[in-house]
């Protein structure tokens, strides 16, 4: 297991280009394939690239600098670098523990489906019907809510399979299991999805597929809520703020370039997406050519993308069952290196917490987000539930811990400065009082304003029309679970090995920078000389 010489029970990325390998890997995700696109779609067309990158510069990247200080600074997991700020924060760092936790255990059936899919596409199992085919015959969904103890084979054996290689890799270790497993998947995921493409621009129907997604609705541009799109998905798509990049940086040697790396990681993303977005749209442009009907007609996001529109391309298209498997396969790739970080967040958490190797919390904590997922998710009410969890974890509870975090860290504790220092210290790119600007006033005001709707939106109208006790147990209940609990978690003390890496980890930096120590709360809450 590699360590570094600074930090001996601490982990490292060997170099630079493994770490953003990794942190692309984790931005790379399902979202970026099945959300981007119809969000540009729907916000705008082409205008909406303009306050995408707005919403890039002035959240998504200075957010992500945010965070590779918090993690690097400390040299541990979310909940010890936020307490590591001042003990009040560390329950911040838990919720987005339990966040990471909650999304783990369903994102980990949505990689088992592409699994399935891959194989289906070369048989177009799914033959006249995707629709029936996805819910009724595959899923097999009986339309209730709640929890059921009817488990579905086909979803469970690729699920298995999914949670095996994920731990199998967590288990090797930062570097020879992360780094190394990202360094391949991410270039391969690439690849693929780039062929993909290639073959999608030369099917009939594509250029009015572009044609749409690209057309600018100027007018958009007025809209408040084209803009709070943009955010959303910017803070979305990058992972953020629940933990991950976060712990990732703490795994960075004490020399490493922060912001140049971060603006790589923010810009490879956005790559992507539009790449994406290209993808898809001349799909379905395809799509509708061969439906003789406007693109606007099948458009679709989501899961519904993914495993119904697709399929329907697949069956249409000539060379169908080529462009179907490299079609999965980019989603299988996607879901995994996002999966593996998701992961990692309760992994390295558990293991600062209890004193536990990695290798250790990898069993146990790894073990029991399985278990989990493999008794809930895989049974004929999985999706449901996936639904309701995915829709308030990440609308309520990223949206609401990012702005806990930054009023705290921003406002409450002035600890910008103290992480702009941090970060100038070590990186090419430096931030001066913009960067704070960003973070501190732009940031919670488009959050703020996200948060508020959606609170309001649910409250009033529920969601998907599921009955209130299921909201209650899988959205609001579970948001108020994770919130109680990661107080409760706060409580417990601390392994003194734990405490000292980050003292230590700190001083260390502090001498670098040629100057005393600074008058700051320590981890423990007391005062350092």
């Amino acid at each position: 297991m590699s360590t570094a010489t600074n930090a001996p029970d601490r982990q490292v990325f060997v170099s630079r280009t493994a770490f953003i390998m990794a942190a692309i890997g984790s931005a790379i995700g399902l979202g970026n394939i099945w959300r981007f696109p119809y969000v540009a779609y729907s916000s705008g067309g082409g205008a909406f690239i303009i306050p995408y990158l707005i919403a890039l510069l002035t959240a998504g990247i200075p957010l992500l600098f945010m965070v590779y200080a918090l993690g690097h600074r400390a040299r541990s997991s979310a909940p010890l670098a936020y307490r590591d700020m001042h003990p009040a924060a560390e329950p911040i760092g838990w919720f987005k523990v339990g966040i990471a936790t909650c999304i783990g255990i369903y994102y980990a059936v949505i990689v088992g489906w592409a699994v399935s899919y891959t194989g289906f596409s070369v048989t177009r199992a799914w033959g006249d019907d995707p629709e029936g085919f996805f819910i009724g015959e595959y899923l097999q969904q009986n339309g209730e809510a709640g929890l059921s103890g009817d488990f579905v084979p086909g979803v469970l054996i690729p699920l298995i399979a999914v949670w095996i290689v994920c731990l199998a890799i967590l288990f090797a270790g930062v570097q020879a299991g992360i780094a190394r497993f990202s360094k391949v998947f991410v270039p391969l995921l690439i690849v693929l999805f780039a062929a993909l493409v290639v073959r999608a621009l030369f099917l009939p129907g594509a250029l009015e597929g572009l044609d749409a997604l690209f057309a600018p609705d100027w007018a958009a541009l007025t809209s408040p809520t084209v803009w709070v799109a943009a955010y959303g998905q910017i803070f979305f798509s990058l992972s953020i703020m629940f933990g991950i990049m976060l712990t990732y940086a703490s795994y960075l040697k004490r020399k490493t370039n922060l912001t140049g790396s971060g603006l790589v990681v923010g810009f490879a993303n956005s790559g992507f997406e539009m790449l994406a977005g290209v993808g898809v749209f001349a799909a379905l442009g395809f799509m509708a050519h061969a439906a003789n009907v406007g693109v606007d007609e099948v458009v679709s996001n989501g899961v519904g993308l993914a495993f119904i529109a697709f399929p329907t391309i697949i069956s249409e298209m000539p060379g169908g069952a080529i462009f179907g498997v490299l079609f999965f396969l980019s989603l299988i790739f996607a879901g995994l290196t996002s999966l593996v970080s998701i992961i990692q967040v309760p992994i390295s958490a558990i293991a600062d917490k209890t004193g536990w190797s990695e290798r250790t919390s990898t069993v146990v904590v790894g073990g029991m987000m399985a278990i989990v997922s493999i008794a809930i998710m895989p049974t004929a009410t999985g999706l449901s539930v996936l639904d309701t969890i995915d829709a308030f974890t990440n609308n309520l509870g990223i949206v609401g811990v990012a702005l806990t975090a930054i009023i705290a860290v921003g406002w409450l504790l002035v600890g910008l400065p103290k992480l702009r220092d941090h970060l100038n210290s070590v990186s090419s790119f430096k931030l001066g009082p913009i960067w704070i600007i960003c973070v501190s006033v732009v940031t919670p005001i488009v959050l703020g304003f996200m948060l508020i709707q959606q609170i309001m939106v649910y409250a009033q109208e529920g969601y998907e029309g599921y009955p209130t006790w299921h909201l209650l147990l899988f959205g609001w209940g579970l948001i108020a679970a994770l919130a109680y609990l990661s107080y409760l978690i706060s409580i417990i003390p601390w392994p003194r090995k734990s405490l000292d890496r980050v003292a230590r980890a700190r001083a260390e930096f502090e001498a670098e920078a040629g100057g005393a120590p600074s008058t700051t709360t320590t981890p423990t809450g007391g005062e350092e000389a």
